[in-house]
């Protein structure tokens, strides 16, 4: 029997009692409150929830692809983030854009906004601004997006791409007028290649061809001789004895005959003015012979009347002719 002194029967001393537990779990408690505090904070800065910003609403036929907190970009970067999507009262899709008042200075009245849906991947709405001096875009603005579905393109481009294989086929059948063109082509590609070339292939025999060279024979012997019936001819009339050379003695000597008639007349222009000086003496000489003839007739009848008063006074006298000088 064991002493009750054994290890096995002595007592464990009593644990320790934390001190102040209550007031470290509240202290952690609160802790970890202002910690989820922060981060939602800190996300919700991190969103832009914080940040002033300017509405913008986009209109469409359909929202389809398009959900709450999509962004709008422009040149490939986010500035702003579609916050609801209404239904008006005209059954189209109203997009409500929160745009940051530091991004909006990217949106101008000219703006052209766009709704893609790819095939692949997702719906994005983009802006398009090409004219930066514009005014800015105001708040509150409304406009109209431009959709553009890929997926609804799918079924006009396959039945484009069968109708065209379809033509296609028909071109290239066997009795397409396509292919008759090109057996065509091919003929007359053979007779190009063959002795009369394409002058065979354009008049379609031989004959013809011959004839075609021989005219051209014949013009080339005929442009032969007419060459040098040209060339005597410049001889003839160019060359050292030609017409124009004589024709040019002649001038020459018909200029030099010229220049003595011009002497003569000259000559006779200073013969011509002393027959005038000369003309003007007589004309002045004969108006005094006919003043001076005046004058003697005025004394001839004077000494008329004289001797007729003599013959008057001396009737005795028989003779009475009187002589004058």
């Amino acid at each position: 029997m064991a002493s009750p002194e054994s290890p096995a029967n002595t007592p464990l001393p009593p644990e320790p009692v934390a001190r102040n537990l209550e007031f470290k779990a509240a202290l952690l408690l609160l802790f970890m409150v202002t910690l989820v505090a922060a981060s939602v904070t800190y996300l919700l800065y991190a969103r832009g929830m914080f940040e002033s910003t300017q509405q913008l609403v986009l209109v469409a036929e359909d929202s389809e692809g398009v959900v709450a907190g999509m962004d709008l970009t422009f040149s490939g970067f986010a500035i702003g983030r579609v916050r609801r999507i209404e239904l008006s009262e005209s059954g189209n899709a109203r997009i409500v854009i929160d745009v940051p008042r530091k991004d909006a200075r990217w949106l101008r009245t000219s703006s052209v906004f766009t709704l893609v849906r790819g095939v692949v991947g997702g719906t994005t709405i983009k802006a398009y601004s090409g004219i930066m001096t514009d005014p800015p875009l105001p708040d509150g603005a409304v406009r109209t997006v431009l959709a553009g579905d890929v997926a609804a393109e799918i079924p006009r481009v396959i039945s484009t791409a069968k109708e065209l294989l379809e033509n296609l086929a028909a071109l290239t059948s066997s009795g397409a007028p396509l292919t008759a063109t090109l057996l065509n082509l091919q003929a007359t590609t053979e007779k190009m290649a063959g002795p009369r070339g394409a002058l065979g292939a354009v008049l379609g025999n031989d004959a013809d061809a011959q004839k075609i060279v021989t005219a051209l024979d014949r013009a080339n012997a005929l442009l032969a001789r007419m060459d040098a019936m040209v060339a005597r001819a410049d001889a003839q009339v160019l060359g050292p004895g030609g017409v124009v050379g004589e024709a040019r003695s002649t001038v020459v000597q018909l200029n030099a005959l010229l220049t003595d008639a011009r002497g003569s007349l000259q000559r006779v222009d200073a013969v011509l003015q002393e027959a005038q000086a000369i003309g003007a003496n007589a004309r002045e000489a004969t108006a005094d012979l006919g003043a001076l003839r005046a004058e003697v007739e005025a004394n001839l009848r004077k000494v008329e009347g004289l001797l007729n008063e003599v013959n008057r006074k001396w009737p005795f006298a028989r003779d009475t002719e009187v002589k004058l000088p």
